[in-house]
């Protein structure tokens, strides 16, 4: 573990600025008065700009259908500056930043604004985020916490009962029980599963720590978006109509997705949508700050609707009312905590600690694969997807995420309320302790589902796995050489179905385990007073070692949605560009493939290199990992993936940018000129 450096004092809260900025411009904007010298546009590669309304693929005027994997993602190179999202709107507010002079903050925040209007399936001010900080300046390393939080009232049957004297489950209607619990299907459209959202404080204890422009700037392109009206995505649009029934739980969610009555259809690609009522509201956080969201009239408007007791459109729904109080919402605190960091070979890597798992996992994973020569079982056939990775390859990638994910089951949780064991990710992350590990895997076959370790005077406790996939993730460096990775959720695809001025509520608390124990004892992530849930999410940055084996230059900044499936993903993307050289694109772009802790080994049959047909009969890699005892999944996985690596590109300094082919992201920065 190595020292993150001094902690930056707290900076002050930055007045907010009333001027209302028109960003989106042509290509990336103009320049006025910058902090910094930038230069060029904001492109998708060398042959030219993104300018807004011109019609040509890649801008972000036009929607896109939604697509399973898109063909042919070339690595985009940048000179100083680069912004990677998961909707072209938000990467093009981004970028705009950046091009002013901006911090990789400020970016975060005018992105996040924006994704909330066009990507609310995802993520937005109604749910919660993992910011992890590199400044270039200091070279400290820091994390930022706005995970949502249970409300002080809950007790740990929070989820599974009404009350302590009516233990029926809560409304609207029964859970759907899996073999890792409840799947949550009733309570999640029920005040009982909005946690009080915490990406708004976040953002705004980074910002008045790392910010360069006026706060209020930052909110105008998602305000100018949400009242001059944007054109539903194929994400959006295909979001919409998988979930149209259970958005006809609430009538201000039903009016604003679906078509009039009787039919009230899901409304589809390239339909304009307006928000004005997200504008408002993102109008009084832009002129009074975090009070204009935590306090007043959008603090009582969340809190009524999760007491709400009864919703639906055409038919009544009864609800079971949520504990929230307007106290929560006030109370509420974004927290800076110490990043997890590792030695991987030839770099360190730091990710997001609990209440995140994703951080721990992540680096347990790749401690793990240190032991082996990952690097002798690249993938053949290398392309611009990434090519077709070979069997023994994934196959101790899959075992050693097995071994991560038992762990991260047992142990991981609110470290307020559940320490790790040992105290702190040590003696999880130990060297020693992963050599261990690692002498479990066998080159010959898989473990199936591997056992949690175990540490000296540590009890074991239950387990839990469940976690939702509405999720999406941006990576940014800025002029300066400043970089944020943030992974920012509402939970599952339009969170609770719950829709408050303009912007979709968080079923966030369903990610902590639905049983408060099982047989072996009591679980580290049952519902608490104010405890934050577990999660996955893994903001991930990469560092040189230098010569003295501290931490030295950024490398890569990486991190993807995808519920728990996320430890996989990034940990995938790593090894690729650590591991097996690829570019950030190709990286971004190659198969997903990996595993929880089952038997079952997913190999994401979405990508064009995969031959899932016949349930991947004919396919060599899926074949293979038969062969060793794997129970494979050719399942299409929907990652979403956003890296950005610093490397020598035609003798000079460059960043080179991917962003993941199965969701509508795309790379913007300024112009390479070696």
């Amino acid at each position: 573990m190595n020292p993150i450096g001094t902690r930056p004092p707290h900076g002050h809260w930055r007045a907010a600025s009333l001027a209302l900025v028109a960003v989106f411009l042509s290509a990336c904007g103009s320049d006025d008065d910058p902090p910094v010298a930038v230069d060029s546009a904001c492109q998708t590669s060398a042959n030219g700009g993104v300018v807004v309304g011109s019609g040509v693929p890649g801008d972000p005027a036009l929607p896109e259908p939604s697509s399973g994997y898109k063909l042919g993602l070339k690595p985009v190179t940048a000179k100083r500056y680069m912004v990677v999202t998961a909707n072209p709107l938000a990467s093009q507010a981004g970028c705009e930043v950046l091009k002013k002079g901006g911090s990789a903050v400020d970016a975060a925040v005018a992105v996040q604004m924006v994704l909330g209007l066009v990507e609310p399936q995802s993520s937005g001010i109604g749910g919660g985020a993992f910011m992890l900080h590199y400044d270039a300046a200091t070279k400290a390393v820091e994390s930022y916490d706005g995970r949502e939080q249970a409300p002080a009232a809950a007790t740990e049957n929070y989820l599974r009962h009404i009350s302590d004297t009516n233990t029926a489950y809560p409304l609207p209607t029964a859970p759907t029980v899996t073999t890792d619990g409840a799947a949550f299907s009733g309570v999640r459209a029920s005040g009982r599963a909005v946690g009080t959202p915490g990406a708004v404080k976040l953002l705004a204890l980074a910002h008045g720590e790392k910010g360069k422009l006026p706060w209020a700037d930052l909110f105008q392109p998602a305000i100018k978006l949400s009242r001059d009206g944007f054109q539903i995505s194929g994400r959006l649009a295909d979001a919409i109509a998988a979930n149209r029934t259970s958005l006809l739980v609430d009538p201000d969610a039903a009016a604003y997705f679906l078509g009039a009555a009787p039919a009230r259809t899901a409304k589809p690609l390239g339909t304009k949508l307006l928000n004005p009522d997200y504008a408002d509201t993102l109008s009084l956080i832009a002129t009074q700050g975090p009070d204009g969201f935590y306090k007043g009239p959008v603090a009582q408007a969340i809190v009524d609707e999760i007491k709400a007791t009864s919703g639906g459109v055409d038919t009544p729904v009864a609800l079971t009312p949520g504990l929230t109080e307007v106290s929560d919402l006030a109370a509420y605190t974004a927290v800076k905590r110490t990043p997890v960091c590792a030695t991987y070979r030839t770099h360190w890597i730091c990710g997001m600690p609990p209440p995140s798992s994703g951080g721990i996992a992540v680096l347990q994973a790749l401690g793990i694969l240190e032991n082996f020569d990952v690097a002798a079982h690249a993938p053949t056939s290398m392309d611009d997807e990434g090519g077709k990775p070979a069997v023994l390859g994934v196959h101790l990638v899959a075992e050693a995420e097995r071994l991560a994910y038992a762990d991260r089951n047992m142990y991981v949780a609110d470290t307020d309320f559940v320490p790790l064991p040992g105290g702190s990710p040590d003696a999880m992350l130990s060297k020693d302790y992963l050599r261990d590990r690692a002498a479990r895997i066998s080159l010959t076959a898989s473990m199936g589902t591997a056992a949690a370790g175990t540490f000296p005077g540590v009890t074991r406790l239950g387990t839990s796995a469940q976690e939702g996939h509405g999720t999406t993730h941006m990576t940014i460096v800025d002029a300066r050489g400043n970089v944020v990775v943030m992974t920012t959720t509402v939970e599952s695809s339009m969170g609770s179905f719950r829709f408050v001025r303009g912007f979709v509520l968080n079923n966030q608390l369903t990610d902590f385990s639905f049983s408060p124990s099982d047989t072996n004892g009591p679980i580290a992530n049952r519902v608490g007073p104010s405890k934050r849930p577990r999660s996955s999410m893994a903001p991930t940055l990469v560092f040189e070692k230098a010569t003295d084996g501290s931490r030295g230059d950024f490398a890569m900044g990486t991190g993807s949605p995808g519920g728990a499936s996320i430890i996989q993903f990034v940990t995938k993307t790593l090894v690729g560009v650590l591991d097996w050289n690829m570019n950030a694109q190709q990286a971004t772009s190659m198969i997903n493939f990996g595993a929880s802790n089952s038997p079952t080994t997913g190999v994401g049959g979405e990508h064009p290199n995969v031959v899932a047909a016949n349930n991947g009969a004919g396919d060599t890699l899926v074949t293979g990992l038969r062969g060793l005892g794997h129970t494979v999944s050719v399942a299409a996985q929907s990652s979403g993936t956003g890296t950005v690596v610093r490397k020598t590109v035609n003798g000079a300094p460059a960043l080179v940018g991917g962003a993941d082919p199965r969701r509508e992201g795309l790379v913007l920065g300024d112009a390479f000129t070696p």
